[in-house]
């Protein structure tokens, strides 16, 4: 489904927090604990409303001590930087979207070895930490068990280290390429799977993108509330069709035993996977029908 090495240009938005203030201040905000995270490692972390609902669903790279960037899903930028500044009170920290930093993502089982064809520094071993490289940033990003590596930087340096990339071996995706890929691996899309909506248990976000002992942070009362003491009524899942079915469009109406328990959110353009919003009750392993098709439910 993937080559050795796909690459692919085009699909994050970088915003740049800088200043004395800067970790101090996202820290006040996102839900993930950022005062553990030193220069070199990063974190997954949600901006939620002050109801618990998300704002973005960002990667935050510690650059320095008073630079993070927070890169987002493409068109995500600008609602992360507004909805930041809004919060920017009395603070020593500069909040902007930064068109003039791209982000190319690399994905497959040869990732490393295009990398090391190419010259470049090993991947970190902890998620999301990084690297400089020849003036950008190399980042951890596996997906699930598939390697995986992002590279931030200046869209220039990021344009000449991707024809360096593909040199040494790497391909270039089709969007109908990657966008299979993702849906496989089951990771959610803002503005299409998951938006503002959505509650971070709705798509497991909370797994690695909330810490439950940090704090206070935005929209903390309904996520807390509902680990400790509540639970969701929709789950974010993975639709598996038989081979050779296809999956049916997004916005496919989903049913169990005749009735509408959800609808497709996304479907994989070259393989028989979807994913779905589905009411709690279904669970992995169920069957429902879609489209009129049936699908086995995946957990993630």
């Amino acid at each position: 489904m993937l080559p050795a090495c796909g690459l692919l240009l085009g699909t994050r938005d970088v915003v740049s927090v800088t200043g004395p203030d800067a970790r101090s201040f996202l820290q006040s905000l996102v839900s993930q604990d950022l005062d553990a995270v030193s220069p070199g490692e990063g974190a997954h972390s949600l901006l939620l409303q002050p109801q618990g609902k998300l704002t973005a669903d960002l990667r935050a790279l510690m650059i320095d001590p008073e630079t993070v960037w927070c890169d987002v899903d493409n068109g995500i930028g600008s609602l992360l930087a507004e909805a930041l500044n809004r919060f920017r009170i009395r603070v020593k920290a500069e909040v902007s979207a930064r068109p003039d930093l791209g982000v190319l993502r690399l994905r497959g089982d040869g990732v490393d070895a295009v990398l090391a064809g190419a010259g470049a520094p090993a991947r970190p071993d902890a998620a999301h930490a990084h690297v400089e490289w020849a003036g950008a940033r190399l980042v951890r990003a596996d997906w699930g068990a598939t390697p995986g590596a992002d590279l931030v930087g200046p869209v220039a340096v990021v344009d000449d280290l991707a024809a360096l990339l593909v040199s040494a071996g790497g391909e270039w995706l089709a969007a109908d390429a990657y966008e299979t890929a993702r849906v496989v691996h089951g990771v959610p899309l803002q503005g299409v799977d998951i938006d503002d909506a959505t509650i971070p248990q709705e798509a497991e976000l909370e797994i690695d993108a909330v810490s439950f002992t940090k704090g206070c942070f935005l929209g903390q009362e309904l996520v807390c509330r509902i680990d400790t003491r509540g639970h969701v009524n929709r789950f974010l899942r993975r639709l598996e069709f038989a081979a050779g079915d296809g999956a049916p469009p997004a916005g496919t109406d989903v049913t169990a035993d005749g009735k509408s328990v959800g609808r497709v959110t996304s479907a994989a353009p070259l393989a028989p996977f979807a994913l779905a919003m589905l009411r709690r009750e279904i669970e992995p392993g169920a069957t429902v029908a879609a489209g009129g098709r049936t699908a086995v439910v995946s957990a993630r």
